[in-house]
């Protein structure tokens, strides 16, 4: 008989449970919403709309339609009362019978401020099973090493508690001090390879120096290389790139960077690292020739066993992926899995599509899932007496459907009922139906539907100005000098008429100016969104302005969130803002303003 290892028991067991409820997703589906709803009867939520009907008692074929006709739709805005009374201390049973002794908090990067969001032990729960099933199914294409480590870019807030004695938190730090991180671990045999000390020390700065520092002290052990977000891996790289000579002298000598002051993280490193000539030398000889190949192929030449890149990398982690392949080389990036401070929603079953075409499978028992469709308007404009008349919205709304009516190639916006207490909370993300795996809809991200520029009639979202973006910086590839966008954020100036879009780069290297006024001019000119043509041609949307910032100027962005409780692993950068702080650090920091003639004016 054949010896069955226990890694791959685990995950021949967890791949075959996934096919069973994907298989039976409809079914599965009805009896989320029954045991959401027998779980939390009697909250004062549901209360209001659904009063004493007797959930037990109705049948599950009649219980989604008759839930869909009593609890209306629901923003974070009708939530936010109750998580704030959480928050303070009410005890009553308000969102979940469950006590809720945790908060989560949004990353605040969409709509400029963080939001409550309960976290449970189901939160915990899922988020172990997702990872354990994406990594099943990156292990039958990438197989790794038992008990080989990964070099883990992940960063803990600081948690705190609110006057009613809750626990506030990321929801990534809330799970890396969970048990089920540690369980994780252990059922896939995989060890990061940083102690928990720097994980939680609360200073990115920090956590990236030891991170690296481990990562390379166990270079030959590394299996592959990963964190939350693209943006994070990019940065630590970026990091290094000024920092190796340091690293290299701490391994050399055994010791730890004076930038390193918080006493348990330097005890923490200091029981696992000791003097390695041997390895410094060797480190430093690989340095000294990616620093003259600009850093090309860093991760394969640092890690040689290192297998792949995994980390979000859609939506807006889609612009770092240039950079990112620059890293890895040859290397393939594994596109993780999809999720949201609310709630996981998708796994990625098929691992070797490159990150442009990934899909998500909805995960069936996570949560309960109706999909609202959108359709786009005709035309975003319509002529009365000779005057544009702009339309409310984005999208014509259809009426919502359970996951098992969805249609392969429609767009719609997520629509959750979670273990956690939100009930048909519109997430705004904007998915497209790509095909079924077994019976439950595979997903491709579009976008955030109120990540949008607009002004006037023109309505563009974050998926187009990356779109814009990508095109206009191929030109600073022209320059005699080679430079490089390193990253960028968007704002509709309405201050003064007529308004105008606002694109702010920060720029790697030296370029011309006038290939910078080309840049200018072929991003305006790349916008296709009807509403923005003609308003650019009538004169009601002035000149596109492009505005160079200085470097370092995205990291104060991104440590202005940190300041404010988020954490690295949660970070994402905004791609269009009105937040005043942001635009401020963005209007200090501008060092060359560009205006398009795209338009002739």
């Amino acid at each position: 008989m054949k010896n069955i290892n226990c890694k791959d028991k685990i995950e021949t067991d967890i791949i075959g449970w996934f096919d069973e409820v994907a298989e039976d997703s409809a079914v599965v589906q009805r009896r989320m919403l029954r045991r959401i709803l027998e779980m939390n009867h009697g909250v004062e939520y549901l209360k209001k709309w659904i009063g004493d009907i007797k959930i037990e008692e109705i049948d599950e074929n009649l219980l989604e339609s008759i839930y869909a006709s009593l609890v209306p739709l629901a923003s974070h805005a009708d939530i936010e009362p109750f998580t704030k009374r959480i928050a303070d201390g009410d005890a009553t049973p308000l969102l979940t019978q469950q006590p809720i002794t945790n908060l989560s908090l949004s990353s605040g990067t969409t709509e400029g401020r963080q939001k409550f969001v309960p976290f449970t032990h189901h939160s915990s729960q899922t988020t172990l099973q997702i990872f354990k099933l994406a990594a099943a199914y990156r292990s039958r294409i990438y197989p790794i090493r038992r008990g080989g480590r990964i070099l883990e870019f992940i960063y803990s807030s600081k948690q705190c508690k609110t006057k009613g004695g809750i626990i506030v938190g990321t929801a990534t730090t809330h799970y890396y001090a969970s048990d089920e991180f540690k369980i994780k671990q252990q059922q896939t045999k995989s060890f990061t390879c940083s102690p928990q000390e720097v994980i939680s020390c609360g200073d990115y700065k920090q956590s990236t120096y030891c991170h690296l520092l481990l990562g390379l002290y166990f270079s030959h052990e590394v299996e592959f290389v990963t964190s939350a977000f693209a943006y994070s891996i990019v940065e630590a790289f970026r990091s290094f790139e000024e920092m190796w000579k340091e690293l290299c002298h701490d391994i050399r000598e055994g010791s730890l960077s004076s930038r390193i002051n918080i006493d348990k993280v330097r005890k923490s490193i200091s029981g696992i690292t000791q003097p390695n000539p041997e390895l410094a030398s060797r480190i430093e000889s690989i340095c000294v020739e990616l620093e003259r190949a600009d850093w090309f192929s860093i991760i394969p030449k640092l890690w040689p066993n290192a297998k792949y890149v995994y980390s979000i990398m859609t939506g807006s982690m889609m612009p770092y992926l240039t950079k990112l392949r620059h890293y890895a080389g040859e290397l393939p990036l594994v596109s993780a899995d999809y999720g949201s401070t609310e709630s996981w929603i998708g796994v990625n079953v098929d691992p070797s599509n490159p990150p442009e075409k990934v899909t998500f499978a909805v995960v069936p028992t996570f949560s309960y899932f109706e999909f609202i469709p959108l359709y786009k308007h005709k035309s975003n404009y319509n002529y009365q007496n000779g005057n544009i008349n702009s339309t409310n919205d984005d999208y014509i709304e259809g009426n919502p459907v359970p996951l098992c009516q969805v249609k392969s190639g429609q767009q719609y916006e997520i629509i959750l009922t979670t273990f956690t207490g939100l009930y048909r909370y519109r997430l705004g993300d904007v998915v497209e139906v790509d095909g079924f795996y077994k019976k439950t809809p595979k997903l491709n991200f579009i976008c955030r539907r109120n990540l949008i520029l607009t002004i006037n009639i023109d309505k563009n979202t974050e998926k187009d100005l990356q779109l814009v973006v990508e095109r206009g910086s191929r030109i600073l590839s022209k320059g005699t000098r080679r430079a490089e966008l390193v990253d960028f954020t968007s704002h509709a100036n309405v201050t003064k008429q007529p308004g105008h879009y606002v694109i702010y780069w920060e720029i790697k290297g030296e370029i011309d100016e006038k290939l910078l006024d080309e840049c200018c001019r072929d991003m305006d000119a790349s916008f296709v969104d009807h509403g923005y043509v003609v308003s650019r041609r009538t004169k009601s949307i002035g000149p596109l302005e492009l505005c160079i910032v200085e470097r370092g100027t995205f990291k104060k962005i991104l440590e202005s969130y940190i300041g404010n409780g988020a954490a690295l692993s949660q970070f994402k950068t905004p791609r269009c803002t009105s937040n005043k702080v942001l635009l401020n650090i963005l209007s200090v920091c501008t060092i060359k303003r560009f205006y398009s003639t795209a338009y002739g004016w």
